[in-house]
């Protein structure tokens, strides 16, 4: 059975692309931009990043010093199956948040900054991206659920 819910383990934003992002515990998320104070926030299809900490294991396992923010998701979780979630796929988060997914993974056009300093990059394989359907606020420890799926 896929798993729907799951908590949010880690909150994190940087202030520019391309680098490790840090936790910051609590953040306000903006309707139609982002996560506050984020570079990546205002994009159209890809406002918030989603990993799961599973996904950041599989790389630990392979002997890379890696944790959450390490690979500028905004959002790491524990305990749902992200992958098993179809594009347009709706989640709830935290104190009225609704992200509604946009992208599966994403191609690279070379080697970043993060691949670089961790080994590996497993955001372009694993990740996923949404699009902010209301805004809110977000904590370490907040719910995640699956509201819908189209």
């Amino acid at each position: 059975m896929v798993q729907k819910t799951g908590k949010v383990i880690s909150v994190n934003i940087s202030e520019n692309t391309g680098e490790k992002k840090r936790n910051i515990g609590f953040c306000r998320v903006i309707k139609d931009f982002g996560l506050d104070g984020d570079a990546h926030a205002g994009c159209m299809l890809r406002q918030v990043s989603l990993l799961a900490v599973e996904s950041i294991d599989k790389i630990r396992l392979k002997g890379l010093d890696v944790w959450p923010g390490d690979f500028a998701e905004n959002i790491t979780t524990q305990g749902i199956d992200l992958l098993s979630l179809p594009v347009g796929a709706k989640l709830a988060i935290g104190s009225g948040v609704v992200l509604e997914i946009s992208q599966i993974g994403k191609e690279c056009d070379e080697p970043c900054a993060i691949y670089y300093q961790a080994g590996d990059c497993v955001m372009p394989r694993e990740g996923i991206f949404a699009r902010v359907i209301e805004g809110g606020s977000i904590s370490v420890g907040d719910d995640v659920t699956v509201l819908s799926e189209p």
